[in-house]
């Protein structure tokens, strides 16, 4: 008898500890939920934004109405566990995967997709370094004109170029020199273009 009664009292403290154990993984999955809706609400919020302005923004770069950019998730139902699909159709081409446009199409296609993700979340400026490197001077020029747009309305941007075509779109310039010595130093040139005739 002793034995039923200590068997019985085992199995009842199982079944409560089976209880609270089930009550507890209620709890977990309903948390779990929570953060997954929350999760998709702010992924979709973002995606959503950088998605719908990215052919815009691509557009104006390019400044070309036929030129299109495209950005799809490759899993629409939780689209955060997995990549993004990021495509453009340079202007007067046909489509082709990213990795068959050229150097000057990439950086084009990237610079869109970081202004549109910019338009999410605004950053006061940027620092971009020699983004010019692949581009022609068509493009340098597309892509000066754009910047200098945004910059009297949107974000302040400091640009890092070698090439005479993009920097003569700014509005100052700041340059580094060796400065002949025994020791070698840095010298630091300025000057304002806006007090600078055109011409």
């Amino acid at each position: 008898m002793e034995k039923l009664d200590g068997v019985k009292e085992r199995l009842k403290e199982t079944d409560t500890e089976f209880e609270n154990a089930r009550k507890r993984a209620k709890k977990a999955k309903m948390a779990f939920e929570k953060v997954k809706r929350e999760r998709h609400r702010k992924f979709t919020a973002c995606f959503d934004q950088v998605s719908n302005r990215i052919d815009e923004i691509y557009k104006a770069l390019t400044n070309n109405a036929s030129a299109q950019a495209f950005l799809g998730p490759e899993n629409p139902e939780e689209p955060y566990l997995e990549g993004l699909n990021y495509n453009c159709v340079a202007p007067g081409k046909r489509f082709q995967p990213m990795s068959n446009l050229s150097g000057g199409e990439k950086t084009v296609a990237a610079l869109a997709l970081l202004f549109a993700v910019h338009s999410y979340q605004p950053a006061p400026f940027f620092v971009l370094d020699e983004i010019d490197a692949a581009l022609d001077n068509t493009n340098i020029g597309k892509v000066a004109n754009f910047i200098r747009k945004q910059t009297e309305t949107s974000f302040q941007c400091i640009v890092i170029s070698l090439k005479e075509e993009f920097y003569s779109h700014a509005d100052a310039l700041v340059g580094i020199v060796p400065d002949p010595g025994e020791c070698t130093i840095s010298r630091v040139l300025t000057m304002d273009l806006s007090e600078v005739p055109e011409g």
